[in-house]
């Protein structure tokens, strides 16, 4: 067995976490024949779960970050930048 040390990057955990959650938020907001682009910004901006559905549990998965992380990550990932 090597004796290796595995780094993990919490930053980058979190951020692909957000990713992969804002994509099953979005889709599952779709399925229930929403705007999911126009539900987003109404609950990122005014933090009101309201605008997200319980469908898929896609409420709990949204309040379950936090609001100012997902816009940083839409940015960072907007503008190319690390």
């Amino acid at each position: 067995m090597a004796d290796e040390t595995t780094v993990y990057n919490v930053e980058e955990f979190e951020d692909r976490l957000i990713r992969e959650t804002l994509n099953d938020v979005y889709d599952a907001l779709e399925e229930r024949g929403y705007n999911p682009i126009n539900q987003l910004i109404g609950y990122i901006m005014s933090g009101d779960p309201g605008y997200i559905s319980s469908h898929r549990e896609a409420r709990k998965k949204m309040t379950s970050l936090e609001r100012n992380k997902i816009i940083e990550v839409l940015l960072r990932d907007y503008m190319n930048k690390d």
